[in-house]
């Protein structure tokens, strides 16, 4: 089946590098600057400011965005790290979620649920970059708001593309199911930020927080990730 472009300004992007290319690019070096900005940060934990270096299990990943690191150490360099991979990742949801409609919006439901979809992507994609943008020692509750609100928009985007999936026929099945358990893993995220232990109750708390959060970051890569192989298999059908 042929797709044809229904936004003529679009339809100069290419595809192929957008959908496919790029977000296996991107995803790889967010990764990457992730591990590097890791093995700078200098230490502190939310309960122990004496700890060396990055916890795993007790370091969000918004303390290698914050000016200082929690032992009051300069954390310049995890700080740049830290706000360009973010700033290159929504940058890059926000071109992926602008064309997907075009490829997947193969009837006019389909359509307007792909841009209902895509809108609440970009609110996402903004606030991807405003969480690298507003260090969290600096501007704490701006961060919390962009931070949490990621997952929130993402949500209603999974939940609505999850359906388009399932129902254009276009992408084997099991793509649908990546989209409709990245839905669920999202859904029971949020419940974790909302109903929750605070991490100021203890260090159980705490590692409990940070390590559902490293545990959603991994499964929203692996999604998208996963689904530029059944647009590749697509792309190769057209």
């Amino acid at each position: 089946m042929k797709i044809i472009s229904r936004n003529p300004i679009i339809g100069f992007l290419n595809k192929h590098f957008i959908l496919i290319l790029l977000p296996r690019i991107v995803l790889l070096i967010f990764i990457l600057l992730q591990i590097t900005g890791m093995k700078f940060y200098p230490g502190g934990t939310i309960h122990d400011p004496e700890t060396i270096g990055y916890s795993f299990t007790e370091n969000f990943f918004s303390d290698m965005g914050a000016y200082e690191a929690r032992n009051n150490d300069p954390n310049y360099l995890s700080m740049i790290l830290f706000s360009f991979s973010l700033t290159l990742v929504g940058v890059t949801f926000f071109f992926y979620y602008l064309v997907l409609p075009q490829i997947l919006g193969n009837d006019k439901i389909n359509y307007i649920l792909t841009l209902v979809g895509t809108i609440f992507a970009f609110g996402g994609s903004i606030c991807l970059i405003g969480t690298g943008l507003t260090p969290t020692d600096l501007v704490f509750n701006s961060h919390v708001f962009f931070a949490n609100n990621i997952f929130h928009c993402f949500l209603v985007t999974a939940l609505f593309y999850t359906i388009v999936i399932f129902r254009s026929k276009l992408l084997e099945q099991k793509y649908a199911i990546g989209y409709g358990l990245f839905f669920i893993s999202i859904f029971i995220y949020v419940g974790v930020l909302q109903f929750g232990p605070s991490v100021n109750t203890g260090q159980e708390a705490l590692i409990f927080q940070v390590v559902s959060q490293k545990i959603i970051v991994l499964i929203f890569c692996c999604t998208i990730f996963h689904q530029t192989f059944g647009l590749e298999k697509l792309e190769k059908l057209q």
